[in-house]
């Protein structure tokens, strides 16, 4: 590879991650400008997704950071994996154009993947082959190999060179930076767990809701069936009373008819009587 074309794409790589760094950074801003103070008006507001996407990336770019930084600082690599680059860029971008995104982990899933992976290969198979390049590495195995020349000249180099680096420094160093990099991730775990406790509690408020609101439904649907029986009990009683009305009166309008008969029957032997009498 032309070392110039090398060096003119590590410096745009470099210079990719801290723009992004740069442009998260407004986002995240105009976002927080627009938001509530309050803890939990924030939750209900339209930007809640926005926020917690933007935390979430605020975590991969530090956790990025404190691995490959320290490197190039150093001048011995650049920062590796552009497409990293790339997508935290269609985050950001998405997160900017879309009044309503999809939850968090949906869009930062390519993110995660990528940039852990990222991280794991980096400290895996080129970290061992830049702590080699860093300078006084080779010191250090020159003095465990071989023990120096006794004298007052050897004494004060080697005394030098401890003193320029000290391999447990950089342990403890590094141990430092995974530490923080624990932190940091600990603590977007924490206000994960925080949400989903907030979620539950609201769940749970809308099922004693639900419940309270099926008694009331159930009381009042147990009123209206004893209405409708007390309203089919007093038209059942009508209904017998006009059916007794209309027996009474038949048997009243019978009763006359069958006294003229009976007076008919009664006249007509006089009747016969007198006709014999008038012959």
């Amino acid at each position: 590879v032309c070392k110039r074309m090398d060096l003119v794409c590590q410096r745009m790589l470099n210079q990719g991650f801290l723009k992004v760094e740069r442009y998260h950074n407004l986002c995240q801003k105009q976002v927080k400008a627009q938001l509530p103070r309050r803890e939990s008006e924030r939750r209900n507001h339209s930007l809640a997704r926005h926020a917690d996407i933007l935390a979430a990336v605020e975590t991969r770019l530090s956790l990025l950071n404190m691995t490959f930084m320290k490197y190039v600082d150093s001048n011995l690599c650049c920062f590796i994996p552009g497409k990293v680059i790339d997508e935290i860029y269609r985050v950001l971008r998405y997160v900017n154009s879309t009044r309503a995104p999809q939850r968090a982990h949906e869009v930062l899933q390519e993110l995660r993947d990528i940039s852990s992976m990222a991280m794991e290969y980096f400290d895996e198979k080129i970290v061992p082959i830049l702590k080699r390049k860093m300078p006084g590495s080779d010191v250090s195995g020159r003095l465990i190999g071989t023990a120096p020349v006794p004298g007052p000249s050897a004494a004060l180099t080697t005394m030098q060179l401890f003193s320029k680096q000290n391999p447990s420094r950089q342990e403890v160093t590094k141990l430092q930076q995974q530490v923080k990099a624990n932190g940091t991730g600990l603590t977007a775990l924490k206000r994960e767990i925080s949400e989903l406790r907030v979620k539950v509690q609201e769940q749970q408020k809308q099922l004693q809701d639900q419940d309270q609101k099926l008694l009331e439904q159930t009381q009042i649907i147990g009123e209206q069936n004893a209405r409708l029986a007390e309203l089919e009990r007093k038209l059942r009683e009508v209904m017998e009373s006009t059916v007794g009305n209309s027996s009474g009166s038949g048997s009243n309008e019978q009763s006359p008819r069958k006294r003229r008969k009976a007076v008919e029957s009664t006249d007509c032997p006089r009747k016969s009587k007198r006709l014999r009498n008038r012959k």
